[in-house]
């Protein structure tokens, strides 16, 4: 006796089918970011020293092309007693407030760059005509700096 084996072609329905339909999509695009990633991470300069440049270390690289890694909090401190130099201690605090809101994560050092700013102050222009600039930024920290190098 014979039994009948009445077997159907299974036309795209199976889970093999949807899984390599799936990869055949999605293998390219993988494909593809991996080798954007691969590429930007080859050193075409030719200089073995720094493989590896980001659009932030861009930024940071020095005029003899060494790159300069310095914190920002410092580069901030550096840029207002730089502006100190031509600019009155107000503007110069407004200009420091303006940042640390701008990167809230300069907040933690806002008390030492006022410090440092009053201090500088006390030396350009004299410790009463500096005080005359203090207010409330970063806890009346460019105060307690003018202060200090006053006593």
């Amino acid at each position: 006796m014979k039994h009948s084996t009445n077997q159907q072609k299974r036309r795209g329905r199976g889970p093999a089918r949807r899984i390599g339909r799936t990869l055949a999509l999605v293998l390219p695009v993988v494909l593809v970011l991996s080798g954007t990633l691969a590429v930007t991470r080859v050193n075409w300069s030719g200089n073995p020293s720094n493989s590896v440049l980001t659009a932030s270390d861009a930024s940071d690289i020095a005029a003899d092309g060494k790159a300069a890694h310095r914190a920002p909090q410092d580069v901030l401190r550096d840029k207002l007693l730089t502006e100190l130099q031509e600019d009155d201690p107000g503007v110069v605090l407004t200009h420091l407030q303006q940042a640390v809101a701008e990167r809230p994560s300069l907040a933690k050092h806002c008390t030492s760059i006022a410090r440092a700013l009053g201090r500088a102050a006390v030396r350009i222009y004299g410790p009463t005509r500096a005080q005359s600039y203090a207010r409330p930024v970063c806890d009346t920290s460019f105060a307690s700096g003018v202060a200090a190098s006053h006593i």
